[in-house]
């Protein structure tokens, strides 16, 4: 008898602990269908965002392309010109800030994926960090085009708004490259110099010391050009940059 109250017990305490995993389960599974409805309900606002910004861009581009047209016929006319200045540079900051926009929602997956030591929530598509490695990525993608005066632009917009990061050094590095590939050298210089002020403890210090010296040379300005250069090779001796500027110092001479 009592050998048969066991077994009844132990069928007993098996259902009750069957029951309670299949409960478990299909709550898990439950949880899980609603993250995954979340995620995509995220992602169908994200593409239509896209899409919004796509079209915006279209319609500011075909009226930056309309104001063209009649841009001749409009200069005939009394502060015609003006007026046509006003409305291109309009436009144009519009432009850039809808593709800044679309492309750093273009490329957000890519970010969540190179992005470590980050937690993405779902509910914050973009994280303060991603953003500001996003646009400074973007302004760099665009000096690698060969679309300087762009990426001035935009690098000095990523340093109005992330005046003190990692990236700053870089972005003011490369707005004093802007100009030097544009055959700007004075105001090349003048950026330069924020690199090693605004920057000391950078790496970049070496290559703006460098890139002043060679920026004199072009103006035919030895003088200045042998001091920058001494300079590099004084306080950065053991740099390719000293390298390259003992060598141009030798060439000058």
């Amino acid at each position: 008898m009592k050998k048969y109250l066991f077994l009844l017990m132990m069928v007993y305490l098996a259902s009750v602990m069957g029951c309670a995993t299949t409960y478990d389960l299909q709550r898990d599974q439950g949880k899980l269908d609603l993250d995954i409805q979340s995620l995509k309900e995220e992602n169908a606002s994200i593409r239509k965002n896209i899409e919004k910004a796509n079209e915006a861009i279209a319609n500011l581009t075909k009226m930056l392309a309309d104001i063209k047209k009649h841009d001749s016929d409009l200069t005939a006319k009394d502060g015609g010109c003006n007026d046509i200045k006003k409305k291109l540079d309009q436009i144009s900051s519009k432009i850039d800030f809808i593709e800044d926009f679309f492309d750093i929602a273009k490329n957000h997956k890519q970010l969540e994926r190179d992005e470590k030591g980050i937690k993405i929530d779902s509910k914050n598509v973009l994280t303060a960090k991603m953003v500001e490695k996003s646009v400074y990525e973007l302004a760099y993608e665009t000096f690698k085009k060969g679309k300087y005066d762009k990426a001035r632009i935009r690098f000095q917009r990523f340093l109005k708004q992330y005046p003190n990061t990692e990236y700053s050094d870089d972005a003011q590095f490369w707005i004093g490259e802007c100009y030097y590939l544009e055959k700007k050298y004075k105001e090349a210089i003048l950026e330069y110099e924020k690199v090693v002020k605004n920057y000391p403890k950078g790496d970049k210090v070496p290559s703006a010391l460098l890139m002043q010296g060679l920026s004199f040379l072009r103006l035919n300005d030895s003088p200045s050009a042998k001091l920058i250069l001494q300079r590099l090779i004084e306080h950065y001796p053991n740099t390719n940059q000293a390298r390259i500027a003992k060598e141009k110092l030798i060439e000058s001479n």
